[in-house]
């Protein structure tokens, strides 16, 4: 029965759930063998949680084995859970990093790209944000080509790919990693050198640019 000094009145829990705001989440999607590429996922992470009302969740994947699949654990031992296609299908928007070799991206990362044709099918991928970022031994190690190769099957998927602009001062400053195709590490040949402060910047500032834009273009298709 209606309480009669409530009439008129709002109902408040339908205005508190209405009010609230819908997370714009982005999926960070690394492979990384010696952990320079996870480090940098999480400063592109933080990044991403710098901008309101966005969340960034980080997946990896699993090395390919040569002797048999079954071989490797459903959960990794560390750090963040194995990538589903669940994870690309929620997301709002891809941040893709791995180590490179032989100036393309790693064959685990491929692995499970190249399984995602029920995605391409469907168009689930198509006109969300996408950036990429690496992580080489050497100053010179492919860093451009891999940056690029990975692009490919994102621009296949029908996602929007985004750089790094060169309002970010660091790409003009910086002397180890860092291009306008987005982030870079150069981790030297016993790969232990940590992420320059410049790097660093550089990936933080491409989580914002794509929460950003994930977030605007969410705006838009809701409108």
């Amino acid at each position: 029965m209606a309480r009669p000094e409530l009439a008129g009145r709002p109902n408040l829990f339908s205005r508190s759930f209405n009010s609230v705001t819908a997370m714009t989440d982005l999926l960070v999607l690394y492979y990384s063998r010696h952990g320079s590429v996870a480090n940098m996922a999480r400063h592109i992470a933080h990044g991403i949680e710098s901008v309101r009302d966005c969340t960034a969740r980080l997946r990896t994947v699993p090395p390919v084995s040569a002797v048999c699949e079954a071989c490797e654990d459903d959960i990794p031992a560390a750090g963040p859970p194995y990538a589903s296609h669940d994870d690309l299908q929620e997301c709002d928007g891809l941040a893709l990093g791995s180590p490179t070799r032989f100036g393309n991206m790693a064959a685990p990362l491929k692995y499970f790209i190249d399984a995602t044709g029920d995605l391409w099918l469907s168009g689930t991928l198509a006109g969300k944000p996408a950036a990429v970022f690496t992580s080489t031994s050497s100053q010179h190690g492919g860093q451009e080509s891999t940056l690029l190769s990975m692009m490919l099957p994102l621009l296949h998927h029908g996602m929007i790919i985004m750089g790094l602009p060169y309002q970010e001062p660091e790409l003009m400053t910086t002397q180890s990693g860092g291009t306008p195709y987005g982030p870079t590490h150069v981790a030297g040949p016993d790969n232990k050198l940590p992420i320059s402060d410049h790097e660093k910047r550089l990936c933080i500032a491409l989580g914002k640019r794509l929460a950003l834009t994930a977030a605007m273009l969410g705006k838009g298709r809701k409108s």
